[in-house]
């Protein structure tokens, strides 16, 4: 309420026709709330830092993100070797951001440098297939699996970003983060951490990029993580675009008239992780009953139709429903609070218990998690962190009951999702044999068939022990300068390379 409120005051005070500075001096003013504490898009897993990869980097491959079609980037070609074994077509003419000509050896030196585990990629789903990379001639590299792993593409064509070889191999992931250099359609021009990351248009990008030519000129991100500050600066021109405003304050931007508000699907999905395997100690969500307990104490279509409103829909499946093999035939449970204290009472928690709920979510879904949880006598304190903090507490088993949320890396295969949280890595709180086993099996076949029936078996489990309980799927408002052309996509990456000024 004291948001909204203080979105009322600024409003007036900023009454009138809104000053755009964006469109007068060609740069596009931007504000996310979260600091992006490393650019180095290998050293972190922040969804900022995927966005800005996607500017300042390129990848071998792009996804079209209204077609889902496969085109190449900095390769013109591909084809499949082996089972284990893509040789890329590299393109020709290419210069990374310091003049470095870009070749086969930046692919071999990329691909050599994610595949070994000391190099500390995060997510570590994203490369642990990569066995490594090896040059044919200066325009054809290959790259090769460990096993067979038939998302490949749908990884090269997003969270792979190529590195110049000679540059990164003298300054490092440091140095990566403090100057980033890539051939991508904006450099870096300065960066103050946790503040603001100036970009200009890289004016030497390549025509033959599917990225196309950026129309504007400057790009000046900010880090504002105050709902207020973001809305004043919109109100007075300061800003040109901001996203993930909650949908009653999106209303009363859109009501003054003066700027763009739309809502947009995202491939993004809540969950509730529950530490069934006991790597935090022995707390109650060991015991199924209490599992299946929380997962009938939570109203969540009640959530989404009060609270998250938009195109969201509540999810049952661990995965998004588009994405290859997302079974969506599992246990559903419904809100039910009596059935949900009869579970306790069962597992002998009559009274409940108390629990740290720890989550990144600074928003209202947590309050109303923890008033569901205290209907039915659990207790829960918030325990709120920033992703980054919150995530390296994940990584070591110390996280028992966590609220957060996973967009796949926008890519589209259940590999991106289920496989990451319950194959055995440091999100996985199940560490149940047969779910590792069935997602092992589904990520490194071929056959389609035999996919979709492992990945089915895994889903299942997953769902009756209540491992997980997926909340919904996301929505976005964008609030933006009118002046602003600007395309929102369900991947939730903007792309302010195709941005341009009316």
């Amino acid at each position: 309420m004291k948001t909204v409120l203080s979105v009322a005051l600024v409003a007036a005070t900023f009454a009138g026709s809104t000053a755009w500075a964006g469109k007068a001096d060609d740069t596009l003013r931007i504000a996310f709330k979260d600091e992006l504490e490393n650019l180095d898009a290998y050293q972190n897993s922040a969804r900022t830092g995927i966005i800005l990869a996607r500017h300042v980097w390129d990848g071998l491959i792009y996804r079209d993100p209204i077609t889902s079609e496969y085109l190449g980037n900095l390769a013109t070609a591909w084809k499949w070797i082996d089972d284990t074994t893509i040789e890329f077509t590299l393109r020709e003419g290419v210069t990374f951001h310091n003049g470095e000509v870009f070749n086969a050896d930046d692919v071999v030196y990329t691909m050599n440098f994610v595949a070994d585990p000391a190099n500390g990629v995060r997510p570590a789903r994203n490369v642990e297939w990569i066995k490594g990379a090896e040059k044919v001639n200066d325009t054809t590299a290959r790259v090769m699996l460990k096993y067979p792993f038939p998302a490949a593409l749908e990884f090269f064509a997003g969270a792979l970003p190529i590195y110049p070889n000679e540059y990164h191999s003298q300054v490092g992931p440091e140095g990566m983060s403090a100057h980033p250099i890539g051939t991508g359609p904006y450099k870096v021009l300065s960066n103050v951490q946790g503040e603001q990351i100036l970009l200009e248009r890289n004016d030497n990008y390549y025509a033959g990029s599917p990225k196309g030519i950026p129309a504007i000129k400057n790009i000046d991100w900010r880090t504002i993580p105050e709902d207020n500050t973001e809305f004043a600066e919109l109100l007075s021109g300061g800003l040109d675009w901001i996203w993930k405003v909650e949908t009653d304050q999106a209303d009363r931007f859109a009501a003054m008239g003066q700027f763009t508000v739309v809502n947009e699907t995202t491939m993004r999905i809540g969950y509730l992780a529950m530490d069934a395997a006991g790597r935090s100690g022995d707390t109650p969500l060991k015991d199924v009953r209490v599992r299946r307990a929380i997962a009938h104490a939570i109203d969540r279509q009640g959530m989404v139709d009060t609270l998250i409103k938009g195109a969201s829909v509540v999810v049952n499946s661990a995965c998004f429903p588009s994405q290859f093999g997302c079974e969506q035939d599992v246990v559903k449970y419904d809100y039910d609070p009596e059935k949900a204290k009869a579970l306790l009472a069962e597992a002998g928690y009559p009274d409940g218990f108390e629990i740290t709920l720890s989550t990144n979510h600074f928003d209202a879904p947590p309050e109303a998690i923890q008033q569901y949880l205290a209907a039915v006598g659990i207790k829960a304190t918030l325990d709120r962190a920033q992703y980054g903090a919150l995530y390296d507490r994940v990584q070591t088993g110390e996280v028992p009951f966590r609220l957060m949320n996973w967009g796949s890396y926008s890519i589209n295969d259940v590999s991106a999702i289920t496989s990451q949280f319950f194959r055995g890595g440091g999100d996985d709180y199940a560490r149940d044999p047969e779910v590792m086993a069935w997602l092992e099996t589904a990520d490194t076949v071929n056959d389609p068939d035999e996919r979709r029936a492992n990945y089915s078996k895994a889903l299942k489990k997953i769902a009756e022990e209540v491992y997980w309980l997926p909340t919904y799927t996301f929505n976005l408002n964008y609030v933006y300068n009118p002046s602003l052309n600007f395309q929102p996509t369900s991947d939730e990456i903007p792309r302010f390379f195709n941005a341009s000024w009316n």
